[in-house]
């Protein structure tokens, strides 16, 4: 094939109908005819030249080179005449990267060719890619959209299940983990959850479309395959629900625990204040340097006030115990 960096392709395909598929070149490309196989192009949109190549196609419609082409969108299925665009997202599995921050996939099919377009990398493009040259990839553009569809179902189904294991080790460590980084990383799980469940419900909707109403472009069979892949993305979302709620529940557990403990520390200083306040009035009181206090001639007189407080403190124990405020 042309090198990436000349070609505004990053690769294309002919589709033998086996399974195979053959990688072709941008020559390839141009020069291809129907009765030759499937085509498939994969194009990334932020190279100029396949930007350029996409704008030149007059036999793709301007609905559908607009959404190849745009910067961000919602997943969504639209169905032409003897065509199909679907606009779909996947988890982002690559290296260092947040898996909610998902990758959206265009993909525009008719009778004979897929083109698909992407502005980051998905993985599962690259799966199918591999399968071709295995041998054991999709046969016909219908297939590729419900292959692309599985394996992109499969992926969100790894982190769903990374997401509730996440959950159960927080809930095993609550009791004795009370600290900010454990506070911060669980929270940071309840955003992630809340960024793919954005995704997955128009997802989960699109796919609910497409399989309800398959036109012609799907077998019966591929849309029982696509009615199964719209139930599992409703379980993750199912999933995703439930771990979000038990993420809240432990949030909030955590807060009333920190407030109990506040409130804890703050009735304690109120009851050492409240037991000090008369003990503090009589000292401040005897403390005054003026004449005519009593005691001043007295030897036993700093004893005597000694005792007094201490049974005054003792008295204000006694009182609040028996109130049972302590």
């Amino acid at each position: 094939m042309v090198d990436e960096a000349e070609s505004p392709f990053l690769f294309a395909y002919l589709l033998d109908g086996h399974g195979h598929g053959q990688p072709i070149d941008a020559a390839g490309v141009e020069a291809w005819t129907p009765d030759q196989g499937v085509l498939w192009v994969h194009l990334d949109v932020l190279n100029p030249a396949a930007r350029q190549w996409l704008s030149a196609r007059s036999d793709i419609d301007n609905l559908a080179r607009e959404n190849l082409l745009a910067g961000e969108t919602r997943p969504r299925v639209v169905p032409e005449s003897d065509s199909l665009l679907l606009v779909l997202r996947g988890v982002n599995t690559n290296p260092g990267a947040d898996p909610d921050d998902m990758v959206s996939i265009r993909v525009w099919i008719d009778a004979n060719r897929i083109i698909s377009s992407r502005r980051r990398k998905l993985l599962s493009v690259f799966d199918i890619r591999d399968s071709l040259d295995a041998g054991k990839g999709p046969t016909t553009p219908s297939a590729f959209v419900v292959n692309l569809v599985e394996r992109l179902a499969d992926r969100i189904g790894h982190v769903v299940d990374a997401i509730e294991e996440a959950i159960e080790e927080f809930e095993a460590q609550a009791a004795e983990n009370t600290t900010h980084s454990f506070r911060s990383a669980l929270a940071a799980r309840r955003r992630e959850t809340a960024a793919i469940r954005r995704y997955l419900a128009p997802q989960r909707d699109a796919l609910d479309r497409l399989y309800r109403h398959p036109g012609s472009y799907f077998s019966e069979k591929e849309a029982n395959e696509l009615r199964e892949q719209s139930d599992r993305i409703t379980r993750y979302l199912e999933d995703l629900e439930l771990a979000r709620e038990r993420a809240i529940v432990l949030q909030e557990e955590f807060q009333n625990r920190m407030a109990q403990e506040q409130n804890a520390r703050v009735y304690l200083l109120s009851v050492v204040a409240a037991v000090f306040l008369p003990l503090t009035f009589v000292t401040g009181l005897l403390g005054m340097n003026v004449a005519g206090l009593p005691g001043t001639e007295t030897p036993y007189a700093f004893f005597i006030s000694l005792t007094v407080m201490g049974l005054l403190g003792i008295a204000l124990v006694v009182f609040f115990r028996w109130k049972r405020w302590i």
